[in-house]
């Protein structure tokens, strides 16, 4: 007996998408609130400074140290991983000179994706997505760049731990042309690094869908639907975290700020490239989702024909059988072969071949 095969579940640890803020309404603007939920118990500031082949790491615990780092000739990248200490968030902000509408825009992890120029540095906020191999769990999380004139700070809700490890690891290395590039090619790797975990991601997606595709053709069950409706809510999620990352990128790419230098906006078309190839592909999953809706309905809707079909033929068979034992049944004593010694099994032969009958006939009808 086949069982319906079940896609693990949740697909995506989705916020909701119209959710009670936790921030009570009425607070001035720049109120600084964070709305995320506890994901470390200290917040790490990591320092990595380079240029050329020199490269320095350490980690800060003072954050008033920042403030030397616009003073720098090279080119400082501060991380910052969690953003439940509010205070210590400030201190790192006021000591980068930040707007504090910049500041609560970092603390409230419900933010658009978007780029904001000020008049010393640059503001960006995009989602990057965590996946679990082994559970094949998906994790959202905000991250906010800015970055001036010879460094880059990012804040991470520290989710997941590094979540760039792989450019802090060409950094160390000095491989590539990273370490002799100006701070918004850095921008640029990190923007790239993220787009990167969306191809995952939808790989993934992807091969849920094929196999809910191949239980639809095979043999759709009640979980099936509801497999694919989850699988849509998922696609409604990533449209809405990728579509405005377009806008922002395209800012950025033919923004006239002359922190992003000429030869870094060709990276940046490459990532907007990109970007628009996610976009086509979660545009392409969720029409391959609704039509996976009609082709369930339409699915229900044959096997239950064929089911109601079967019942009738069977009706039809046993409709003459049951008129004849019925005429038989009647309890007349003037009946004719009533009293004849084989009229039993000619009223059953009788029924019998009134079955086979029509059962010949609907086979020359190809009914059955």
């Amino acid at each position: 007996m086949n069982t319906p095969r079940t896609i693990k579940k949740p697909y995506i640890k989705l916020r909701r998408l119209f959710r009670r803020k936790k921030k009570a309404p009425g607070l001035p603007p720049g109120t600084l609130v964070y709305t995320g939920e506890r994901k470390m118990d200290k917040v790490l500031i990591n320092l990595l400074d380079y240029k050329g082949d020199s490269v320095t790491e350490k980690q800060i615990t003072d954050p008033s140290e920042c403030v030397n780092l616009v003073k720098t000739d090279t080119v400082s990248w501060l991380d910052v991983e969690g953003l439940h200490d509010v205070p210590l968030i400030q201190k790192v902000g006021e000591s980068l000179g930040l707007h504090q509408l910049v500041l609560e825009d970092i603390l409230n992890v419900e933010q658009r994706a978007k780029m904001e120029e000020f008049e010393n540095y640059l503001y960006i906020v995009l989602k990057m997505f965590h996946l679990n191999k082994e559970t094949t769990e998906i994790s959202p999380e905000q991250v906010s760049i800015v970055f001036g004139k010879n460094f880059v700070v990012t804040f991470q809700e520290g989710i997941e731990g590094d979540s760039f490890h792989e450019v802090r690891e060409r950094i160390r290395t000095t491989k590539g042309v990273i370490t002799k590039m100006t701070p918004d090619y850095l921008v640029y790797s990190l923007i790239d690094s993220i787009i990167d975990s969306y191809f995952a991601i939808l790989e993934v997606l992807g091969e849920k869908i094929e196999k809910i595709e191949e239980e639809l053709v095979n043999n759709p069950y009640k979980q099936t639907l509801t497999n694919i409706y989850a699988l849509k809510r998922e696609m409604l999620y990533l449209r809405k975290t990728v579509w405005p990352l377009r806008e922002a990128i395209s800012r950025l790419e033919r923004g006239e700020s002359e922190l992003v230098t000429k030869s870094t906006h060709l990276y940046l078309r490459d990532v907007y490239d990109h970007t628009i190839n996610v976009l086509d592909t979660i545009e392409t999953y969720r029409e391959m989702l609704s039509g996976m809706i009609d082709i369930y309905l339409s699915s229900i809707s044959n096997r239950l024909n064929e089911t109601m079909k079967y019942l009738a033929l069977i009706s039809t068979i046993f409709i003459p059988m049951t008129f004849i034992a019925s005429i038989y049944g009647m309890n007349f004593e003037t009946i004719p072969e009533l009293h004849w010694l084989h009229g039993y099994w000619f009223a059953l032969g009788l029924m019998f071949s009134v079955g086979i009958g029509f059962l010949i006939y609907f086979k020359k009808k190809k009914w059955v």
